[in-house]
């Protein structure tokens, strides 16, 4: 596969999502990324750990461009993330944490088609994305180019996310993500 990358399975995910079910207050308490005109994630439901200062991004425009993502409220309500985090950074010998956030796709949900390669946030050689599968089932299609991968519960993938991608869960149960944006070498 030239798009994706399994880099990981088995990852303990449990604990983490065991606290997203006793505090569900936590999911769109902030809507800016899924509320924008035209936005891919209309069917999609966030949490933001650390993204941009949102009071200070006023348009999508602005947010893409933003090289200073901040500690929203939701990191210290999930403590379960960090050694998550911690053990991704350490495989992938990532020297910065950027984005973090958790997002969810009911049953039936899409993410349109979209690149994440507008603004300077997304485009430079040392930031990639990866994706921690905290709940994916058979049915929960991730799909760039011509490859279409089924992320499970567990796994931990890179993919290339300049290129053209869209989401459909067609599984029966909630798709639950966490994407880790961090800094490597080049």
């Amino acid at each position: 596969m030239r798009e994706f990358h399994r880099i990981a399975q088995g990852v303990d995910v449990l604990p983490l999502l065991h606290s997203l079910q006793r505090k569900s207050f936590l999911w769109n308490a902030n809507k800016f990324r899924t509320t924008f005109p035209n936005t891919p994630f209309v069917d999609v439901d966030d949490i933001m750990l650390r993204f941009s200062d949102t009071e200070k991004c006023l348009t999508t425009t602005n947010a893409i461009g933003d090289e200073a993502p901040i500690f929203h409220d939701a990191w210290r309500e999930l403590p379960e993330v960090k050694p998550i985090i911690t053990n991704l950074m350490a495989w992938t010998k990532a020297y910065q944490l950027d984005r973090v956030l958790i997002t969810r796709i009911r049953p039936g949900g899409v993410i349109l088609p979209h690149a994440d390669n507008d603004g300077a946030y997304v485009n430079t050689d040392d930031r990639t994305r990866y994706h921690v599968v905290l709940q994916g089932l058979p049915g929960s299609l991730y799909t760039t180019g011509d490859e279409t991968v089924c992320m499970l519960t567990g796994e931990v993938w890179w993919f290339n996310a300049h290129e053209i991608h869209h989401v459909e869960n067609n599984s029966v149960d909630d798709r639950i993500h966490l994407l880790v944006d961090v800094r490597t070498m080049p």
